[in-house]
């Protein structure tokens, strides 16, 4: 049998440790005053390559020769977060068995997919991601298909389709402007917003640069660190809390990652 370093390590070390450790030379570092200032830390990264990379392991996903992927990295077993999950089949339980999804930032449908096994079981499920022109263009040439949409922004989503809830799935922590879209989104009536894989810390936000392990691709960007009673309250002048959970993600810094689901009032 051949020894594997990594896996080894792995058994020996707690994950906390092996954060930790890894976290120096990649993961989340800094504490800066303003997105600009982060962003001018920030390394970049080729979009190109990591559409490319993104596009091959999804197109293993829906040819079912990988289970799942998350940020292009491949899994052999489906990667569930189950409260994402109820949180979808309560929405849809709630509207007879109909769902009409805006995925924003969505990928190339990496949710979907991973879904993909109990929204069969629904007799109508409109999946649409709202994403960057690159990845639009993709999704439309190898993914969309009845079920599956892709769409450049919000509003020419919500004209094609009654949208009935809203996903952000590890995506608003990179936004500049992470609640102007919330807004949008309220202002549109959506009846729920599902939120996940996002992270807080105790105190005022935390703006930070992250560097990506190399294992998944190249790049560093900027990533904020929300403040919950803050971000909460934002959503609860207009919907209700319905639930609170713990996200699958964790950083190398002090931070926890969430979930939520809210109902419009």
């Amino acid at each position: 049998m051949k020894f594997n370093l990594r896996n080894a390590v792995k058994r020996v070390l707690p994950g906390s440790l092996i954060r930790a450790v890894t976290g120096i030379f990649y993961g989340w570092h800094g504490n800066y005053s303003n997105w600009n200032e982060a962003s001018a830390s920030c390394s970049g990264y080729n979009a190109d390559a990591i559409l490319k990379k993104v596009e091959e392991s999804s197109l293993l996903v829906k040819s079912g020769e990988a289970a799942c992927e998350r940020d292009s990295f491949l899994f052999d077993e489906v990667q569930y977060s189950y409260p994402l999950l109820a949180a979808l089949m309560w929405v849809a339980a709630l509207n007879n068995g109909r769902i009409n999804i805006l995925d924003f930032g969505g990928s190339l449908g990496s949710a979907y997919y991973q879904n993909r096994k109990f929204l069969d079981s629904l007799p109508e499920v409109n999946w649409s991601v709202v994403e960057q022109q690159g990845f639009v263009k993709s999704g439309k040439k190898h993914f969309e298909d009845e079920r599956l949409h892709f769409f450049d922004s919000i509003d020419e989503c919500c004209k094609s389709y009654k949208v009935n809830v809203a996903l952000f799935s590890s995506v608003l922590q990179y936004l500049e402007d992470p609640f102007l879209i919330l807004e949008k989104v309220k202002l549109l009536g959506i009846r729920y917003i599902i939120i996940d894989r996002t992270p807080f810390v105790s105190g005022k936000d935390r703006i930070t640069v992250q560097k990506v392990n190399p294992r998944i691709y190249s790049g560093s960007y900027p990533c904020r660190f929300f403040n919950k009673d803050k971000f909460i309250s934002a959503l609860t002048r207009d919907y209700d809390l319905v639930m609170e959970f713990d996200a699958l993600d964790k950083a190398n810094i002090r931070s926890e990652f969430k979930g939520f689901i809210f109902s419009l009032k």
